[in-house]
Parts: structure tokens; sequence; C-alpha cells
């Protein structure tokens, strides 16, 4: 048996020696990349933290002491100490999460996986342990993956910092990708004394030395005053020099570190450093992002930051590839177009591959701007860009524009700023999970005046349609599409003076109006395949695609007074999306016809395969052509418009009482 196996608390860390606590180390990452490599998953962050994670759970006693993760990919070694060791289900549906769960363990505390944001909560938790009488408790973060690029993380330091009294440490992770890290035979020496000197630091008595000196001097008029200036200076000066803490002690934070976060002695000590001086603490631990495995080490982009399934001997992709993705396509583009377009600037949070500015990097190095995890910071810098005579083009991920809602309205729109925005893995994205699935995009961007929006339903659309939002000057722009590989591209029968493609018409019979389908996006060749069993039933349909959900073309509005239901298939909240406003600019147009908003509840969906998700909530052909057959029959609501000569159906109309 080995040590891992014997693991099923936090609690049983504490009867192991170094040397047996070394082993475990080596398990954990043997574990780690065996399981993961059958799932998929983030694998080379969590290589990374198995020895911080394992001091933590050693000097710190959760659940009494909280533990939050920024980002919460790097949770996988905390779940295994804390007795989840069943991988095989891992980010599948039914399965255990890739991020912290409460419904897991007490032992997870903070789900959404947005970086920057865990500091906040630890200014929340702690401040409530104190009002609460129980200051005795601890609250520990470990936040890194660069989200200390976050403004949050700065407004939630400055208030933690504020009080002394906050048992706060954070533990920043600093894998080498956001801060370089000290080398050289002069850095190792010093590294060698910082523990010594850390220790003194954050001691009580060197505290209170300091407040009795700093108060005689203070006390002894112009002489004593400047005397203490002189002397405080010096001191700050020295230790800027020494460690590069300056940043963080101009907060009013104590600094320890830089340690070597792969030493477990180094990882205790500080830690227990920490936690002895009982007050808001950084400590700085240096490591490597994808520790103890060769492939992850060598990969250059991101040293298997999350990977699909893979060879774990090799690391090379088991699942076959070759199909373009959607990501592709935009790379593609947008390098074409910044090519011919000197005004095009991109701007990335932190994600320049996966959100697919790399090509336009490689290209135009000085055009690609990025700003770390800032979103809010991204879309108000593009609005000054925009003033200054550019064209920015702002790439994320559609969960993260949630965090940029306001910069979006009140500096892009309010300006009628030239600006846009591309959303990748748009919709149900799959196996991340509530906090990453892209469903709320289009219902927020309803209610910005002046936006346009697009959403291609291929390849050859995400070409057209990503000119045709660079072009617009006046207001901003967005593009939307979905995560994973692009299908075949479907084309128009007709497009209408206004750019609304007719991708099908299905007469039967005497009747060739029955049922308008509006496709948004990624759904058309589910709304082809509705379109299709509805023909088997008999009813009649017309499928088109707006292209551009806003504004809403006017053509849509005629086409839908033609018809005696419209149904809107959308992979975003039914909420105030797409189908929710095409019906109130029918009400205002008169046309009265019935529409069925068809897309996603507004609920935090787990995770599973975008299928499993999708057929979860019922946003399936069958299901959808099921219920479309009903309302045309009359016995569910709302009901199509009755046939000439026909009465109104009265169905299954419930009693009002």
């Amino acid at each position: 048996m080995g040590l891992l196996e014997t693991i099923r608390d936090p609690r049983d860390l504490s009867r192991l020696s170094l040397t047996q606590l070394k082993r475990l180390a080596e398990e954990i990452r043997s574990f780690l990349i065996t399981n993961v490599a059958q799932t998929g998953g983030h694998l080379g962050p969590n290589l990374g933290v198995v020895e911080l994670t394992m001091g933590i759970h050693r000097v710190f006693d959760s659940p009494r002491d909280s533990i939050v993760f920024d980002t919460g990919h790097q949770s996988y070694v905390h779940k295994i100490l804390t007795g989840r060791q069943d991988f095989a289900t891992l980010r599948q549906q039914g399965g255990m999460s890739g991020y912290p769960a409460r419904a897991e363990s007490v032992h997870d505390i903070v789900e959404s996986s947005h970086a920057s944001s865990s500091l906040s909560w630890a200014d929340g938790i702690s401040r409530a342990r104190q009002l609460n009488g129980e200051g005795d408790r601890y609250t520990v973060v470990m936040v890194g993956d660069g989200a200390l690029t976050g403004g949050m993380a700065w407004e939630a330091l400055n208030n933690i910092a504020a009080d002394q009294r906050r048992r706060v440490v954070i533990v920043v992770n600093d894998n080498g990708r956001s801060y370089a890290p000290t080398i050289g035979g002069l850095a190792d020496y010093l590294a060698s004394l910082r523990p010594t000197i850390d220790a003194v630091r954050t001691h009580h008595a060197y505290e209170n030395t300091l407040g009795w000196w700093r108060d005689r001097l203070q006390k002894g008029g112009p002489a004593g005053r400047f005397a203490y200036r002189s002397l405080h200076a010096a001191k700050k000066g020295v230790k800027d020099w020494w460690t590069p803490q300056g940043l963080f002690e101009d907060l009013g934070m104590k600094y320890v570190g830089p340690i070597d976060g792969h030493d477990l002695d180094a990882v205790e000590r500080a830690l227990h450093k920490a936690k002895n001086y009982a007050g808001p603490v950084i400590v700085h631990a240096m490591t490597e992002k994808g520790r103890g495995y060769a492939p992850a080490r060598a990969h250059e982009a991101d040293q298997f930051h999350a990977v699909g399934i893979i060879d774990p001997e090799t690391g090379a992709p088991v699942e076959p590839g070759g199909k373009e993705s959607w990501t592709s396509v935009f790379a593609t583009e947008i390098a074409e177009i910044a090519d011919e377009r000197s005004d095009i600037v991109g701007i990335t949070g932190a994600m320049l591959i996966p959100v697919g500015l790399h090509r336009f990097a490689e290209r135009h190095p000085e055009r690609v701007i990025d700003v770390g995890i800032a979103e809010q910071h991204a879309l108000t810098s593009a609005a000054g860009m925009a003033f200054g005579g550019l064209h920015p083009v702002v790439a994320l991920y559609a969960t993260f524009l949630n965090r940029a809602f306001d910069q979006l309205l009140m500096d892009v729109a309010l300006h009628k700023a030239g600006v846009t925005i591309v959303l990748d893995r748009a919709g149900v994205t799959g196996p991340d999970g509530a906090s990453h699935h892209g469903m709320w995009d289009m219902s927020m961007l309803q209610i910005v005046p002046g936006l346009h929006l697009a959403a291609p339903r291929d390849a050859t659309r995400l070409k057209e349609e990503l000119r045709e939002a660079v072009a617009i000057s006046d207001a901003p722009s967005v593009v939307r599409f979905s995560k994973g590989t692009v299908g075949s591209d479907i084309d128009a029968v007709e497009r209408t003076s206004d750019g609304v493609d007719i991708l099908a018409r299905r007469p039967t019979g005497d009747s060739s109006n029955d049922v308008l389908i509006v496709s948004v996006g990624a759904m058309a060749d589910m709304a082809l395949d509705v379109a299709d069993r509805l023909g088997a039933q008999g009813i009649s349909s017309t499928v088109v695609d707006p292209r551009w959900v806003l504004p809403v073309p006017r053509s849509i509005i005629s086409i839908a007074a033609e018809h005696r239901i419209v149904i809107v298939i959308e992979d975003g909240v039914r909420a105030g999306g797409v189908g929710s406003r095409i019906r109130q600019e029918m009400r205002a147009a008169g046309v009265d016809t019935a529409l069925n908003e068809v897309g996603l509840p507004a609920e935090f969906l787990d995770h599973g395969s975008r299928s499993e998700v999708l057929e979860r909530v019922g946003l399936t052909a069958r299901q959808i052509a099921n219920d479309v057959v009903a309302q045309v029959l009359g016995t569910k609501v709302p009901f199509a418009r009755p046939l000439p000569g026909s009465e109104m159906p009265t169905g299954q109309v419930p009693k009002i009482q």
C-alpha cells in the first residue's frame, strides 16, 4: 500500500515524517499524471502546487481554517488530501468537479473559477470571523497563475492590510509565468538568510520594539521625528534591496519569502511564521508549473495548463485531431484582417493562444496587448484606443465578459466606441461547469444600446461576420462562437436584403407557413433537424439564421407575420435572450404571431459534455419537435395561430383562480 491510500483527511498528514511527505508528494504527482491523462483537465497547475497544498493542510486546520483557491483549477491536490481520490469521472457528468465544489466537501468554499476574486473572499471571510468573535480562525488563500494581475485582487489587499488583527495568509504561487525567478549565487546566498530574517520580522517582539522606538522618537520634538523618518527610510531601503517585498509592505502587509515552493521543509517553516504572526501575511513561493512531468515542462506554450486525454508516458494527445476549431478559424481571419488594416489592435486577458490572437501577435507583436486577467481594464482601454483612432478587437471567453459589463455599457457603448468583442466558448462549454458556461452573454447584451451582436453558424459565416464587425466604427460589435470543432458549412438557399439567411423551406401538402424556426449561431444543425422531424408529421416550416441577432433584422419580423408560430432556438439563457427580444420587436410592429423561446434555463448548470448538458435541459431536436407539434395542434402553449376557418384552440390553458 502506498502512502496516498492512507490519506483520507488532512489530519492524516500530521503523522508523516519529512521523508514520508516527500514520498507522498511523488505519489500524488504520479496519481495526477495517470488519472488526468485519462479524463483531461488542468494538469500543469496542479503538478506545481503539490508541496504548497500539503504544507497548507499540515499547518492550518481545514475546515475550521478556510482555504480559498485562486483560481480553482489548482485545487486537485486539495481534493486528493480531503478524501476525494476517485478521479475516474473528473469533469464528467455526475463525477467530480474540476473546481472546488461545496456539494463535494466541507473543505471547499469558493466554486466560481473567475480569477482575482479570492482575496475579496478572504477579506469578507476574515471580517466575518472578527465580527462573530472567531478572530482566531485563519483564512488562507493560494493565489497564482496570474491572478494578481487582476485589479480586484489589489482592491482587496488594500482592505485586508488595513486591519492588522485579521488572520489572513496569502500564499502567492509564483510559477515563473508571471514573475521572473531570482537566479545566481548571490540570490541563493540571500535566500539562505531570508528564513532567519523573516523569523525575526514576523515575531511580535520585533513589532513591539519598533512601536516603542517609533513612539519615543516621534514624541521627541523635531529632532526626534527627523531621526525616526531617517531611520525608517534607511530600514525600508535596505529591506527593498534585500527582498522584493516593498510593494506588499507599502500596503502594510508582512512579506515572507521568496521560498522554494517545492521544498516541504521551507514551505512549512514559512507558513508557521505567517501563522504565528497572526495578522495579514504574504508568503511568496517560487514553483514550477508541470513540476515532475517532463512533457509538461517541455511544453512551451502553457506547461500543460489544460489537457485533453493524453498518453501519460509521452503527453501526446490520444483523441483524434485534425478538425478545425472555431478558435482556429478566428485566429487565421483576424491575422489576415490585421495585415490589411493597420488600425486593428488585439487585446487579450492573459489568454493569447486560447482565444486565438497568437497568429496576429506573431505577425504584428506591437499591435497585440495582453492586459493580464483584467477584463474591466481591457474594455475601457479599448474605448480609449477607439477614441485615439484605432479599432480594438477584444478576445475573451464568453463567461468572462460578465466581469466587464459595466465597462462595456458605460465606457464603450455610451461613447459609441468602435470596439469589437470576440467571445470564444459561448453557450454550453461542457466539463468546466457552471462558472465557465458562456450562457449569459446574449441576455446581458440585449440591453446595451446600439450594440451589434453576431452569432455565426459555421466557419464561412464567422469570417464574414468578423469582417462586418470590424467595419462598424460608431458602436460596439460582438461576435460569439462555440467551443470545440466547427462543423461543415451550411449554405443558405436565399439571403434577404437586410442580411438574414434562409436555410431551408419545408412545405408540406397545402401548407408552407406553419412554423418559423429562428436558429441562433451554432444551433443551425439542430434547427434543421427539428424542421425535418416536423415535416415527417406533416407540419411545414421555414428555417432562418439572422446572422446578426442585434439589432433584430426587420425581415425576421416580416417573415414571422407570415407564419402561425415562431420558435427561436438559442444556446443562451431564455430569460432576456434573443427569443425574448424578437418577441418584443414583433409586438412593437403589431405582429401577434405566437413565439416560443427555446434556450437554457436561468440556472447554474453542472458539468458534463455539451450534448449531455443540452439533453439534461431539454434542448434537443426531438424534444423541441415534440413541443412544436403540440403547439401546432393546440394542446400546448403558446398556441400556433389557427388555420383559416378554424377556431382558436383552448388546449391545456391553466384556469386562473
